[in-house]
């Protein structure tokens, strides 16, 4: 029992006794959670990709979660080392007839070779997809269209390798394989086609919009733009930054709000495919500016360069030997390749796993160099 004094003290001079316990227990638990993810692991731990000078802020953070989920393809992937030649060992166009690439190999890197190639496009079919369901003396014969198309799609893929390791290998060694747009299936997932006007009441320039398709990422955007950029090559730019420029739409090289729009499509394509935003690439105050952008800027400049090359010189060529059922829906034009092909969602195909590696076969359209 408190003296009376102390109790008529108490009564004249209140103190509010619960704001700062209040106080004090929302510190101390703050400084417990605190502790508690120190301790354990922060479960929204972020990571940044530098992608400008250091000091401008030009970075994305991204969830170390989300950069550690792996692509489930990648364990999937079929690969064997190479045999290292030590000279005298019989040819792959010894051994076989009518072998138009990959002869000069020994007749184990060969069948090596031709081996992945059957795991990262037809698992299921087997040599039976190129070769048909007949004896092995018979493989050298063209009699079916997907031999023909594999042997113009394993140049490409020594191109790709050999020219274009600006884009290819940007970052590090990685190569690219069948495996890259295959993942084990006949058919790349992601090819497109070209539709046309795909809003039926309008023609022109309103027939290629407003109606969503996967060329236009799923948007109103137009759907052309992958035909215009990523096929027949056109300059990507957007419409004048002034305002009220006495500029007829039709002018020769104007950059009409019709091209703005098609550059948006590329854009927002390009971005879903790589799985990144658009300052991955460009500087957010001038978007506009090649000075100021970022250096993967150049290196997917180089590859829509890179994919024009693809469509134009090796896939479009091979319309007439696909046959009706594997042509476009509108216009039976052959399957064409964009970013997506290769890319999957991912800034770099396949998490930027090695494909190339054990594979130098396909690294050069020259004699392979085995390490």
């Amino acid at each position: 029992m408190l003296p009376q004094w102390f109790n008529k003290w108490n009564s004249e001079n209140k103190t509010d006794i619960y704001g700062p316990a209040i106080l004090v227990g929302a510190c101390g638990a703050a400084v417990i959670v605190v502790v508690g993810l120190i301790s354990f692991g922060q479960p929204y731990a972020t990571d940044s990709l530098q992608t400008g000078p250091r000091g401008i802020g030009m970075s994305v953070p991204e969830f170390k979660v989300d950069l550690a989920t792996p692509d489930p393809t990648i364990e999937a992937m079929y690969t064997e080392e190479p045999y290292v030649p030590e000279g005298g060992e019989t040819l792959a166009s010894e051994a076989y007839e009518n072998v138009q690439v990959l002869g000069d190999l020994t007749e184990d890197n060969f069948n090596r070779v031709m081996a992945a190639i059957t795991q990262w496009v037809a698992p299921e079919q087997g040599c039976a997809y190129c070769h048909g369901d007949v004896g092995i003396e018979e493989y050298g014969n063209d009699d079916l269209y997907t031999k023909v198309v594999s042997r113009r799609m394993i140049q490409m893929t020594q191109n790709l390798n050999e020219a274009w390791a600006g884009h290819v290998n940007a970052n590090k060694e990685v190569g690219v394989t069948c495996y890259t747009c295959h993942r084990g299936e006949n058919v790349p997932s992601d090819i497109w086609f070209k539709l046309g006007e795909v809003s039926a009441p309008m023609t022109g320039w309103g027939g290629v919009q407003n109606k969503v398709t996967v060329q236009s990422s799923y948007t109103s955007l137009p759907s052309d733009a992958l035909e215009a950029y990523l096929l027949n090559g056109e300059s990507i730019k957007v419409h004048d930054l002034e305002a009220h420029v006495d500029v007829k739409p039709t002018a020769v090289d104007y950059p009409a709000w019709q091209d703005a729009e098609r550059t948006f499509s590329l854009m927002n394509y390009v971005s879903n495919s790589l799985g990144v935003n658009c300052v991955f690439c460009h500087n957010s105050r001038a978007f506009y500016d090649a000075g100021q952008v970022t250096p993967q800027w150049a290196t997917e400049l180089l590859g829509i360069d890179m994919v024009v090359e693809m469509n134009t010189e090796y896939l479009v060529p091979l319309q007439d030997v696909y046959p009706p059922e594997r042509l476009g829906p509108v216009f039976a034009d052959a399957p064409k390749a964009a970013c997506r092909t290769c890319h999957k969602g991912y800034q770099q195909p396949l998490q930027g796993t090695n494909v190339i590696g054990n594979y130098p076969e396909l690294a050069t359209t020259g004699a392979p160099v085995y390490e």
